[in-house]
């Protein structure tokens, strides 16, 4: 419903600030600019953000369905078993609710949002027959809702391949800053809800597991701040993001040759599935990228950030980070808003950008 005020709020805001400048500063070319960007935008979203980023969708979901097939993925659920059985109390360990859980997660530490979307529907379905009071989300549903929002991307592909769409130089550079942040609001995340639910942090494994992860991450920066110079780190960044996707495609096509799977076909029937994501959400791609046109057109969202950029100044703190605040702001309300947002942010100050780049961590990092 809030999405609903926003988008209509944005046309209709746009044309009064239109209709103002028409009457009162004479400015007779301002419709045909808001028009002119409407064309343009929408054109963009399909033509150079939607149907590229299909193919990369295509081929992750095919690759994921080879992992799934090669028994990857129930590796994968056995491993954070013990972990799960701590902070899912109430979900038994060969309850399907985990695999669901496991799929999703998967899914959006690849930062496959969009593809996520389907297994955390399901998830949240059979937490449900869990769920002894129908009418209300149980602890379980709460825990999954809270790691689910938190961002858990730690390769974000989608936003890499537009990256990449948009002509970043190294569009695997924002891979260890999003790592980081994903990182901090998971943990975040997690904490809070299970001091609220009564979860024991302190438990061997629950406590092995998030201190465990803390460590790395906290190595990760030691090393980067105290060892390696600004090029340095993006080149670690590029690497370490190419070396790992290469490594994992690489994994599950041995474990899928080991368990005698047909690899290729594996391949071909999850990778269906990619364009059926993709057409989805271009329409929620084109109605956002259009909508903010309109706004930027119009003069307002310049006019928002020009507000938040004085306001920092009278604070005395840098206002670098400010054209990236619209991505921040629409991001809990809005995925495909905020996916909007970020794109508008790298066409309008550049994909390379500090801008850019940080609307491209925030886009990953959570909601």
């Amino acid at each position: 419903m809030a999405l609903n005020y926003i988008w209509t709020g944005f046309f209709l805001v746009g044309f009064v600030a239109a209709l103002a400048q028409w009457l009162f500063l004479g400015d007779t070319e301002i419709f045909k600019r808001i028009i002119d960007g409407t064309f343009s935008s929408a054109k963009m979203a399909v033509m150079d953000i939607a149907l590229p980023l299909a193919g990369v969708m295509t081929l992750w979901l095919g690759i994921m369905n080879v992992g799934e097939k090669a028994g990857a993925i129930n590796l994968f659920a056995r491993i954070i078993a013990p972990f799960f059985s701590r902070i899912f109390p109430e979900v038994p360990r060969d309850h399907p609710a985990n695999g669901h859980m496991v799929m999703n997660f998967s899914a959006n530490i690849l930062g496959l949002d969009n593809a996520a979307t389907p297994f955390g529907l399901k998830a949240m379905e059979s937490l449900q027959t869990l769920n002894p009071r129908k009418d209300e989300a149980s602890n379980a549903q709460i825990m999954f809702l809270v790691i689910q929002t938190s961002g858990l991307t730690v390769i974000p592909l989608a936003i890499m391949a537009q990256r990449a769409i948009l002509g970043a130089a190294n569009p695997a550079d924002i891979f260890i800053p999003t790592l980081i942040a994903t990182f901090c609001s998971t943990l975040t995340g997690i904490v809070a809800v299970s001091l609220r639910q009564g979860i024991n942090l302190l438990h061997p494994v629950v406590f092995g597991w998030i201190g465990g992860l803390t460590a790395v991450v906290a190595g990760i920066v030691f090393y980067l701040t105290n060892f390696l110079a600004k090029s340095e780190i993006e080149l670690v960044s590029v690497v370490a993001a190419n070396l790992i996707l290469f490594s994992i495609i690489a994994a599950f096509m041995v474990a899928a040759l080991l368990q005698r799977v047909n690899v290729f076909e594996a391949f071909i029937e999850g990778a269906k599935g990619g364009i059926e994501t993709s057409l989805k959400i271009i329409p929620y791609l084109v109605g956002m990228l259009v909508a903010i046109s309109v706004v930027r057109n119009s003069g307002i969202l310049g006019m928002i950030v020009n507000a938040f950029a004085w306001v920092f100044t009278q604070l005395g703190l840098p206002t670098d980070f400010v054209g990236a605040l619209p991505t921040a702001l629409m991001k809990p309300l809005s995925g495909s808003g905020s996916r909007a947002m970020m794109i508008d942010a790298m066409t309008t100050y550049g994909v390379d950008s500090f801008v850019g780049r940080l609307a491209s961590i925030l886009q990953g990092a959570a909601d």
